[in-house]
């Protein structure tokens, strides 16, 4: 079975009208592009007969396509918005929901000289006082926020190199990649869509293993108080099933490569602890 992508646009034209047996989920690109619900959701529609239809966007227009009422569940990575959702009244509950970890690729010859790096911070000052190329994605997405928290704590600006060696490509983790190998740049990816990337060419990871890398999902059922139309029952018997122990084990099986993409932590207090 594919995976079934609504078109962004045409659900931002007016809010979702919920269907019974089927609900709409706001996510983010990387776990569309790592191919986890072409997995999971089989696994869901078999055993339920809810039909989930995925709308694959950056965190924050995912956010903002939940607060209009176009979906019935949240499913992204920045919990300080998602925080924020739910406590404007658009979310019932916000639980965390699996975990993996952002990393830096580069190209082999690494101009920047941070390949082998566990810093980020040091990586990414290092990598603007060579002028080194930057490709981010500008999109406002959980790894846009991710990446600008990490350039405010280096106390770099990029925004003052924009055009310059700083490039923002306004596109998914995908088209991203692709744009930054392009053109020779750095890029910060979650591992999950790295893995699943095709076109790595000569690429390589460069900078890993810094807990301020650390990648935290959460999934939220959208309120049918502030909105409505949302098909409340599916949404949780769904968001039930992903924290549940057969959805976690199954999440955690999922593989690309014999790599393991997601770390489920639904109910793992042991996890590492995600700044934002």
């Amino acid at each position: 079975m594919s995976l079934k992508l609504v078109p962004a646009l045409i659900l931002m034209a007016a809010p979702a009208m919920a269907q019974e047996g089927s609900i709409i989920v706001q996510s983010t690109t990387s776990t569309a592009n790592s191919g986890l619900y072409d997995y999971l959701l089989p696994m869901f529609e078999e055993q339920t007969g809810i039909d989930v239809n995925v709308v694959a966007v950056g965190t924050g227009q995912a956010i903002q396509n939940a607060r209009n009422c176009d979906g019935d569940v949240l499913l992204v990575h920045a919990k300080p918005a998602e925080e924020a959702f739910v406590a404007d009244g658009f979310g019932t509950e916000r639980t965390d929901l699996m975990y993996n970890d952002f990393i830096i690729v580069g190209p082999a010859d690494d101009p920047a000289g941070v390949a082998g790096m566990t810093d980020a911070q040091d990586a990414m000052t290092q990598i603007a006082e060579e002028n080194a190329m930057f490709a981010s994605r500008g999109d406002d997405s959980g790894t846009h926020k991710k990446e600008l928290a990490l350039w405010s704590d280096t106390g770099v600006d990029p925004a003052a190199a924009s055009g310059q060696w700083y490039r923002e490509t306004g596109s998914g983790m995908g088209a991203t990649l692709n744009a930054g190998i392009g053109m020779g740049a750095y890029v910060m990816t979650d591992r999950a869509t790295w893995i699943s990337f095709g076109n790595k060419q000569d690429y390589e990871i460069a900078v890993e293993d810094d807990e301020d890398l650390f990648n935290q999902y959460g999934v939220i059922p959208v309120s049918s108080e502030a909105c409505p139309s949302v098909n409340a029952d599916a949404a949780q018997t769904f968001t039930d099933w992903l924290l549940s122990a057969e959805g976690q084990e199954a999440i955690g099986a999922y593989q690309v490569d014999g790599q393991q993409l997601f770390f489920p932590n639904a109910t793992d207090s042991n996890a590492p602890d995600d700044n934002g």
